[in-house]
Formats: C-alpha cells, sequence, structure tokens
C-alpha cells in the first residue's frame, strides 16, 4: 500500500494540482512562471461555471465547489447523483474526504499539546512503546506531524485497482499496516528528509488513543469536529457505507475489448486509512473547518503554529503540521487533498482568509498518475 506522494516536493512549470494519485496520495500545487500577483478580487462566476460544465464526462461524474473568505463566495454543483438514475448531483453530498483526514488529526494532536499531554519533541517511543523496533532511531511527535519521521509505508491489499477492489469489505486494522511499515526498518533518519506518507498519521493516531483512553474518532470529534461545527462529518471504522445523502463514486476500468466501464466504488471498508484519510465530510464541513483552524478558534496560536510552518534545512520540504505550503501568483496557499477510489478532494485557503477553495470530485480515476481534468479546471478558475 504505497501512499507516498511523488509530486508533492516538485514544483514543476505548469500549474499541477494533482489531486492524489494511484496509491500515491496528496496534490501538489505547482505555479507557472508568469504568474501574476493576485489581485483582491470576487471569485470570477463564468470561469467557475465553465469549469463544471459538461458533467458528468469521462474525467468525473460529479463536482461540488464552494469558494469563500473576505473577497466574496461563489456556490456550485455540477453532474450526477448515480449514473443509472442521472439525477442532479446533490451540492450537500457527503463523499469520502481521503487525506483531508490528516488537517483533523493534526489539529486533534495540537490541541493535546496545548493541554499538556503531548510534548511536540518528544520521542514517540516513548508514547507508544514497543510499537517501534531499536532500527529506529528517537522520532519525535513534530517528525510524524510534518513527514520527516524516516518510516516507510505500510502494506494493504495491493497496488493494483483490481486487487483492492477484490478486498473493498475487507478489514485490515492500523495495526496491522504500522507493523507492517515497522518490518521494513528506517528509510531514512529521523528530520534528515521530508517524505509524505500515511504511515505518520496512522502512528499519531495510535498516539491519541494512548494518550487520551479514548477512540480516535471520539477525541477527534469531541476537540475539532464539535468546535469547528462540522456536523455532517463522520469517521466510518470498518463500516464501508457512506451514510447519510452522498453522490456515488465511480472507476473507470479498462475492459478486454476495449471499452471502459464505469465501476460503482462507493461502498468500501476504510479503516486501513483511519487517521490518515478514512473520514467522511461535506464541502460546508471542510470550510467551517478551515476557517475556524486559521481563525485560531480550534488550536491555539503557539501551537497552530505549527501548521504553517515547514521544517527549515530540508531541500523540497512544503509540508507543515496537516498542510502543505504552495506559492502561486504571489500568494501563498495552505492546502491539502485526500482521494479514495471515486472521490477526490481538496481544501485551499490564504492565511488571512481572503480566499477560500474546498471541493469533491466524482473522479473517475482519483487514484491515477495524471491530473484530473475537472479538478484543474475549478482550481484554475478558484485561485486566479
Amino acid at each position: 500500500m504505497r501512499t507516498r506522494h511523488r509530486t508533492a516536493t516538485v514544483l514543476t512549470a505548469s500549474l499541477v494540482l494533482a489531486l492524489a494519485a494511484g496509491p500515491l496520495a496528496a496534490p501538489a500545487f505547482a505555479a507557472p512562471p508568469a504568474a501574476t500577483a493576485r489581485q483582491t478580487t470576487a471569485p470570477d462566476a463564468i470561469a467557475l461555471r465553465a469549469a463544471l460544465a459538461r458533467l458528468p464526462n469521462a474525467d468525473a461524474t460529479a463536482a461540488l465547489v464552494r469558494v469563500g473568505g473576505t473577497d466574496g463566495s461563489w456556490r456550485g454543483s455540477a453532474g450526477v447523483h448515480d449514473l443509472e438514475s442521472g439525477a442532479a448531483a446533490d451540492p450537500a453530498a457527503r463523499f469520502r474526504a481521503g487525506s483531508t483526514t490528516k488537517v483533523v488529526t493534526a489539529a486533534t494532536v495540537l490541541r493535546l499539546a496545548a493541554q499538556g499531554k503531548v510534548d511536540l519533541d518528544t520521542p514517540v517511543q516513548r508514547y507508544l512503546p514497543g510499537l517501534l523496533t531499536t532500527a529506529f532511531e528517537p522520532i519525535s511527535v513534530r517528525q510524524l506531524l510534518n513527514h520527516t519521521s524516516g518510516i516507510q509505508a505500510g502494506d494493504g491489499f495491493g497496488d493494483a485497482f483490481e486487487d483492492q477492489y477484490a478486498h473493498r469489505f475487507d478489514t485490515l486494522t492500523p495495526r496491522q499496516v504500522v507493523a507492517s511499515a515497522v518490518a521494513k526498518g528506517p528509510e531514512f533518519r529521523p528530520g534528515e528528509r521530508q517524505d509524505y506518507l500515511n504511515i505518520n498519521y496512522t502512528i499519531l493516531g495510535l498516539l491519541i488513543e494512548k494518550v487520551t483512553g479514548h477512540s480516535y474518532a471520539a477525541e477527534a470529534t469531541r476537540l475539532v469536529l464539535r468546535p469547528a461545527g462540522m456536523r455532517d462529518t463522520c469517521f466510518p471504522g470498518t463500516d464501508p457505507r457512506v451514510l447519510g445523502p452522498h453522490n456515488h463514486g465511480y472507476q473507470a476500468v479498462q475492459q478486454a475489448d476495449g471499452t471502459t466501464e464505469f465501476v460503482d466504488v462507493t461502498d468500501w471498508n476504510q479503516a486501513d486509512r483511519w487517521a490518515a484519510g478514512d473520514m467522511i465530510s461535506t464541502t460546508a464541513d471542510l470550510e467551517r473547518l478551515i476557517t475556524a483552524l486559521f481563525r485560531g478558534r480550534i488550536v491555539p496560536g503557539p501551537q497552530l503554529r505549527e501548521m504553517f510552518t515547514v521544517p527549515a534545512g530540508i531541500e523540497g520540504a512544503s509540508y507543515s503540521a496537516g498542510l502543505q505550503r504552495f506559492e502561486y501568483g504571489g500568494q501563498v496557499y495552505w492546502i491539502k487533498s485526500g482521494a479514495r477510489y471515486g472521490y477526490s478532494t481538496a481544501v485551499a485557503a490564504t492565511r488571512d482568509l481572503s480566499r477560500t477553495l474546498v471541493y469533491s470530485v466524482g473522479s473517475t480515476d482519483a487514484k491515477g498518475e495524471s491530473m484530473n481534468a475537472v479538478a484543474m479546471r475549478i482550481a484554475l478558475a478558484a485561485l486566479k
């Protein structure tokens, strides 16, 4: 189960909003060299409507978009609830939010740090004795948060869609994922490099449970979801369903005769993604999350700085605690994306909340290597 993000630290010469590749998971935002400084302006409604035109198509079955901030707001949706009925997509639908779960996990850990229950400089080995072998040097909680731990990716049910789909109702526990990662030994010394991997946040989930004595879901809900007003967000555990109103997700699968079949992948047990990526949410809730966070209503100031601090001295580093720094057109955005089969999601915001963007695209190749064309159009329209 490779969850490495190959392009996360490579800013190319074209605008790339890679929304979650293959088993490689998070998007990179890279700006063209000719980009001009962004002026304070309301969202471009014409460009945004154009970005959502002609859905469903081969790239996406639906798209839900919220652009907000002090510069103005825009809401839109397009596509279908499901391919069978052709009914219009529900703009308030729930969806699998993938690695945007990490924003919630990071905020939970930082709140515990503010309460004195977690020290970010303390090795995780002290909180979870016996979890890592002696092959690992001390790894601080902060190094898990910013992906500089050196722990390798855990294994899953295979890399190919067909292998994973065959096991979509099976359970792979977080402990099993961690055990498979630990067995490989370290990839590099802690703090030496930055390598975006789910395993860091899986271990943070175990840390949360150890120091609180409660489940990850209960603590993340108490410390983050509830204060942010995220009433339609949940952690499904081993339940393969998306409960509540939702649009179906599909994966395009090439057939032997050259045709493409769109396989319904809505129901899927996400237990192995857990604190790294199993959250179900809505665009409204994710907008509430990013707004409440950036205004300091969830994580106190001293700890909140961790979410806007990229580790120094590491070539190509762009990840902070739960977010990623992206500079485009002279403006710095803090972003996070996520992808599960059938669903690609992203949140982006300026630090001053002059512009926010949340979208969920019903991508038909959400884990593919190439950029989703619909998601790219949305981002170009929203951030210009």
